[in-house]
């Protein structure tokens, strides 16, 4: 953008960018004035399916358009994140979002933000019953970041994993015959790595980060998402039907 606006209460006021992160489709812009009301930050991790959402915007430049809706569904991943390494893990509601609802409040029945409204799936380019909201646990992070250090402090682990289901557990020759394909696939390692020193291998099934239940490449994303480069954590994984815990140290992009 060559020039930043922010509209309030009929006036409009410049706004300076502080940092973009496009990794979770946010930025952050700052405008110079005092005594405004700030919304009261809710917990995305408290947001339950089913529960009632009001998703807050301008769609078609109708300013301050208010929807009501529920939640469809936590953990989204829809691939429409072009970032080299993208987050994605969209709150789904059916509170109708159009181009325009971008960068508005999903607020909970208390009013509390749980999540900023990113995107719809539409044939049509106008809303057809799915929108997808960034939780309010990634903002805050981000958020944080780019007001500290201008920049996002992406954690990560030196692996990448995939979807732990039927499908790859046979491509990768493991035991298929299981009920319950709970956790993410540990997919390849890199040389040197933390996940290599923890002694982590391609196949193996990782179940939690700390106390987290993991269960989605999604759950993996986000999780990781609230951790520092240097903070240490623990990874639970199963191996040949055993578990095991390993701590590690998680580096930035540089290693």
């Amino acid at each position: 953008a060559e020039r930043i606006e922010v509209t309030y209460n009929k006036r409009i006021y410049t706004a300076e960018l502080i940092g973009t992160n496009p990794s979770t489709d946010l930025a952050v812009i700052k405008i110079s004035e005092t005594g405004l009301q700030t919304i009261t930050l809710g917990s995305s991790k408290d947001v339950q399916v089913g529960e009632w959402v009001i998703a807050v915007g301008n769609p078609f430049s109708l300013s301050s358009t208010v929807t009501a809706g529920i939640v469809s569904a936590k953990g989204r991943r829809i691939g429409i994140l072009q970032d080299k390494f993208p987050i994605e893990s969209f709150i789904q509601t059916d509170a109708a979002i159009n181009p325009g609802n971008s960068g508005g409040a999903l607020v909970n029945k208390r009013g509390e933000l749980v999540g900023i409204n990113s995107a719809i799936l539409s044939r049509t380019g106008s809303y057809t019953g799915y929108a997808f909201a960034v939780p309010v646990d990634i903002v805050k992070k981000v958020f944080d970041d780019l007001r500290k250090y201008g920049v996002v402090q992406q954690s990560f682990l030196g692996g990448s994993v995939v979807e732990y289901n039927y499908e790859n557990a046979k491509k990768y020759d493991l035991n298929t015959n299981t009920k319950n394909f709970s956790g993410v696939l540990l997919e390849s390692i890199e040389r040197d790595g933390p996940a290599m020193d923890a002694g982590l291998q391609p196949g193996d099934i990782i179940v939690k980060i700390n106390s987290t239940e993991i269960n989605s490449q999604s759950a993996f994303e986000e999780e990781l998402s609230y951790h520092y480069p240097g903070n240490k954590i623990t990874i639970s994984y199963l191996r040949d039907g055993k578990l095991n815990t390993v701590p590690l140290t998680l580096v930035n992009l540089n290693g």
